[in-house]
């Protein structure tokens, strides 16, 4: 039963059309069709880095430059913390001198060895005095293969002391201040990389089962633009809170207006069933009246309300009002030259 405004806008069409009724033949019309619908539940994403770190101090020392400060673009082995490295050379500067020791003891220990094995060759010598040389040659040779691991060691501590961009990225955090004293493991700065970018989604448990078979989604920002999607990754547990299962898509291509933290809309297919569809440019509407114009058996239009569904591009869905096969008018503004009355694609349940 119609509420009396309904049933009053409804006479004010019906008359506004007895005065204003084109020709049949020049009226367009459009049949209702059947066609499948992918019901689809939208969740909210989270856009988030794929390479995103904290960098921590590998050797002791005061920190003695910090280039860089947080929100600071940072090229890829950009040197972004400087520590102390007195320590270090002198480190490394003594590794090299016992380096440079043992390659004179093994040269020493190479020329001993030739002399006593010539020696020994015309039985000069004891078996015991060429054994002693090969001993003290094997000897020199360990002392020189540890001096340069020594050197290797306080060449990488010394590397240590400078920290550079493992890639490029923004600064998002400084641990540390210009002149404090940091020890290994301690963190430094964090950060993270604006080149590649993914979309994490907590899918509710009803839809998991459905989501991870179909495989797939679609991506929008709040403008409506669509983001291209790669991989798909499901977590194979549910968070024991809210029970819900996160899905991780990559994003194909970098967007400048894509930053961390974002938040976009994920749709996800979760059932598919059949439904009515006419062009949302037929539909008329004005407060709570969702109607449309009906040809008859004699191609004269009759107003009829209709209770609509959900909207899929141009089409509007028809729960109420209307079978399938039934013509209508695609364009009623044809028909009513009432001001009052609109045309309009929104569609609401």
């Amino acid at each position: 039963m119609l509420s009396a405004p309904l049933q009053r806008l409804l006479t004010v069409l019906l008359l506004g059309l007895a005065g204003n009724v084109m020709a049949a033949e020049s009226i367009e019309s459009v049949s209702v069709e059947r066609r499948a619908l992918e019901e689809k539940v939208q969740l909210d994403g989270v856009i988030e880095a794929v390479q995103q770190s904290t960098v921590s101090a590998q050797t002791s020392g005061r920190v003695t430059a910090l280039p860089y400060d947080v929100d600071d673009s940072v090229p890829a082995g950009a040197l972004i913390v400087q520590l102390e490295d007195n320590e270090q050379q002198a480190r490394l500067q003594q590794a090299q001198a016992a380096l440079s020791e043992a390659e004179a003891g093994l040269a020493d220990a190479r020329q001993q060895f030739s002399r006593s094995r010539s020696l020994h060759e015309r039985r000069m010598i004891a078996d015991q005095a060429l054994d002693q040389a090969r001993n003290q040659l094997s000897a020199s040779e360990a002392r020189l293969a540890g001096a340069q691991a020594a050197v290797a060691e306080a060449r990488k501590q010394l590397d240590y002391t400078r920290v550079t961009a493992p890639y490029g990225g923004i600064l998002t955090e400084r641990h540390v201040e210009l002149g404090e004293s940091v020890n290994p493991g301690q963190p430094l700065l964090s950060g993270l990389s604006l080149e590649q970018l993914r979309v994490v989604v907590d899918l509710p448990q009803q839809y998991a089962g459905i989501a991870r078979e179909a495989r797939k989604a679609r991506v929008t920002l709040p403008d409506g633009d669509v983001l291209p999607t790669g991989k798909m990754t499901f977590y194979p547990y549910a968070d024991p809170i809210s029970h819900s299962f996160r899905l991780r898509m990559t994003l194909d291509e970098p967007d400048t207006r894509l930053f961390p933290g974002m938040l976009v809309k994920v749709s996800i297919p979760v059932a598919n069933r059949d439904a009515l569809w006419i062009p949302a440019t037929s539909l008329l509407h004005r407060s709570e009246l969702r109607a449309v114009f009906v040809l008859d058996g004699n191609d004269h239009p009759r107003l009829r309300q209709v209770r609509t569904g959900v909207r899929n591009g141009d089409q509007v869905e028809i729960l109420a009002g209307l079978i399938e096969g039934e013509r209508i008018v695609a364009h009623p503004l044809q028909l009513s030259g009432q001001p009052e009355l609109s045309v309009s694609g929104e569609s609401r349940p």
